[in-house]
Order: C-alpha cells, then structure tokens, then sequence
C-alpha cells in the first residue's frame, strides 16, 4: 500500500507541501492525542503528578525508548532537545588550555557555537576538520577525519546525520578509531532515532544525543541524553535542583540530577511508547523504505536543473529521507521566504559556512506531487528571478 494513506493521521496544512519535517518533525493524530492525555492527567491531580508519580512514568517511558535505540534505560536521561544535551557535556568536561575537541566543519551551527563557547572559556580548541564534498566512500572520509587528530585531541565530536548536508556519516569508524586512542566520543544523532536503524550500545560511543521529536514524531521538546554508565557521575546538572543531594536518591546519581527539576511538563518525554507504538503498527521499516526510494528517485533531477552534483553516492550508505542540494542564492533566506509565501513549500535553505543548501525531507505523508511542486517552482524561479545562481554551462535547463 503507498505510504500516503498516512497522510490523514498528521494534522499538517494541507495547503502546503511540507519538505521539511527534518526540522521539527510532525507528530500523527494517536501521537498527539496522547500528549493531551498526560497533559490532562497533570492538570487533574498536578501534585500527585509532579510529586508522586512522575519519575515512575518516566521510567517506563526510558525503558521503551531504551529498547528501541539499543541501551540501558537508566543510561538515558530525557532533555528537550540535543544542544541542551550537548550543554550539559560541554559545561562538566574540564578542559584545560590546549587541549582539541575535535569535529568537523559540517556540524550543526548551534553545536558549532556551544563548543567555541566552552573551549574559548577553557582556552582549548574546537577543531572543524574540513570534509571534502561531494563524500566519495567511507574509507575517504575516516581518512579525511583522522588527519585532525593529534597529541592534543581530547574529544571527538561528530554528527551520526548532518543537518545541513543530510549526510549519514561512518561514525562506527570513527569511534572505534577514537576509542583505540582514549579519546572520548561524542555523537550527536539528532537526525537519527526513527529515520535509520540505531543501536547505541553496539555503536560503542561514549555519549550520544537524539531527538525524539523529528524522525520518532512525538511532540516538540522531548530529545534523550545518553552516557555510558562509568562515566556519568562526571557530568553536573545544567539546573541544580532536587536531584543534588537528594533527600530519598534513587540508585543513579544520574538520574537524579537530570530528572528532578521540579517543574517540568513531562508529557512530550511520555508518549514515547505511544509513537514507538505507531511506527511498529503502521510497519515503519517499509514507509521508511519508501521515502528513501523518493529522495533518491528525484535527486538527479533537482541537481540537474540547479546545475550541481550529489554531495555523496546515492545509497542508503550515506542518504536517508532527507536531500540537499548545493545552490547559490542571491539570499538563503529571501530564496526560502519566496518558495513558502509564493508557492506554499515549506523547505529550509540552509548556509554552511560560505555554501548554501535546500534541504528536502519526506516522509509518509509526502507524495510526488510535493516534489513536482517543488522542481516546478524552482524552475520558474530561475526563469523569472535573480534568487539563484547556475553555472552557465546548465542554465535554462
């Protein structure tokens, strides 16, 4: 059956193609409705919920999570989003002047930005290894990384799928490589729970984040934290609360500080059962399967008509149900501004560093139509305005 007989269960706009659920994820009807259920269950018996109740609904919600990305549920604290996660890594890693965290410069900007601001502070380095695009094999981009390392690189910070460039990045390789070293290693896997397979344990990395809110569809500000058990007591809370010298402490110190901070709408973080549920019910591997098959079907033609090349082999190696283009707007966010108010498309136009990139993501509530719409618009763009520039060699196609 077409995924598009899901369509009905999300409560988009209708009006709108919607290509960028890479964003901020869209959350289906049974999701949602059970995000009003914890919220009314909160606003029935509030201190009973906070007080009473809470931590024990939120470990039945870390168990079926912890099941689904391959983990221990007690290494999993809930947070509303990865860079709060990556915050709370950053602040509590002492580095000392010199040292190197070592990414690359093809990473997530806020992350870009949380990592200057903590290794200025400590005098380290954060260290954006340039990656040649387009990606060619994984053995080229390991051997690409592994020329940031040095004497001084105490952390290895990497997207498992960029934002920007949606690219799926061997970092298996890389951690293993890291690990060999003593180096600890970070993942940010926000792109990742719900969009492709995930088993954080067998991945072996030290720490990971993940939202749950993009590709596992659940509603806005419910993202996990993972780090490895021997480890965690390094990291101090962001918010120091009740879970610092906990009155009845659990058997985690971990849990402790990241849970109980007081006031806190818990109902994102608990319909994670609920939307794991839904994935299972509607055979997510095969709508997955499908949109994957759309953003490589329409690919060629996109990078054809904006006279560029793919920014990697079209595999379920490197892609998986986003696609971005390389282009040269006059303005990313005019150009963007221009496709939604124009043409009612929803697609973000991204910069990284000098490059710009429109990003299209699909999922079961896509259709082909969204990306006709789509090369539609774009074409007329390029035949009426100046908002894009294509190489002569290609213009007019």
């Amino acid at each position: 059956m077409p995924i598009s007989h899901l369509k009905s269960d999300f409560l988009l706009n209708p009006e709108v193609a919607f290509l960028n659920f890479g964003s901020f994820g869209a959350c289906p009807k049974p999701v949602f409705e059970e995000y009003h259920k914890w919220q009314r269950a909160m606003e029935y018996e509030p201190v009973q919920f906070m007080t009473v109740k809470s931590l024990s609904y939120l470990k039945i919600a870390r168990e079926a999570l912890g099941n689904y990305v391959g983990c221990e549920s007690d290494d999993l604290v809930y947070v509303t989003n990865p860079s709060y996660a990556i915050n709370i890594i950053a602040k509590s890693l002492n580095l000392n002047p010199g040292d190197e965290v070592l990414s690359t410069n093809i990473e997530y900007g806020a992350l870009d930005r949380t990592w200057n601001y903590h290794c200025k502070k400590a005098g380290a380095k954060y260290i954006r290894q340039p990656i040649s695009l387009p990606l060619t094999s994984k053995e080229k981009f390991v051997e690409n990384f592994c020329k940031g390392f040095s004497p001084k690189t105490k952390v290895v910070f990497i997207s498992h799928i960029t934002s920007t460039t949606a690219l799926i990045l061997p970092v298996k390789e890389i951690v293993d490589i890291a690990k060999s070293k003593g180096i600890l290693t970070i993942v940010d896997g926000a792109h990742v729970p719900g969009h492709i397979p995930l088993n954080i344990t067998e991945l072996g990395c030290d720490i990971y984040t993940g939202a749950c809110h993009k590709w596992m569809m659940t509603p806005k500000g419910s993202s996990f934290l993972y780090v490895r058990k021997e480890i965690q007591n390094q990291f101090d809370p962001l918010v120091v609360s009740w879970g610092y010298e906990a009155m009845f402490p659990s058997s985690s110190q971990f849990l402790d500080y990241h849970q109980m901070q007081g006031t806190r709408d818990l109902s994102a973080f608990l319909t994670i059962p609920k939307a794991i549920s839904y994935m299972n019910q509607n055979e997510w591997d095969k709508v997955a399967a499908e949109c994957r098959k759309m953003v490589r079907d329409n690919a060629p033609r996109f990078c054809d008509l904006l006279g560029t090349e793919p920014l990697c082999p079209l595999t379920d190696e490197f892609l998986g149900q986003m696609f971005s283009i390389p282009l040269r707007p006059l303005s990313p966010e005019r150009l963007q501004r221009y496709l939604f108010q124009t043409y009612s498309i929803e697609i973000p136009v991204m910069r990284q560093d000098d490059k710009t990139y429109l990003r299209y993501s699909i999922n079961a509530f896509n259709t082909q139509n969204d990306l006709d719409r789509l090369y539609v618009a774009l074409k007329e763009i390029l035949e009426v305005t100046d908002f894009i520039e294509v190489p002569a060699k290609t213009a007019n196609r």
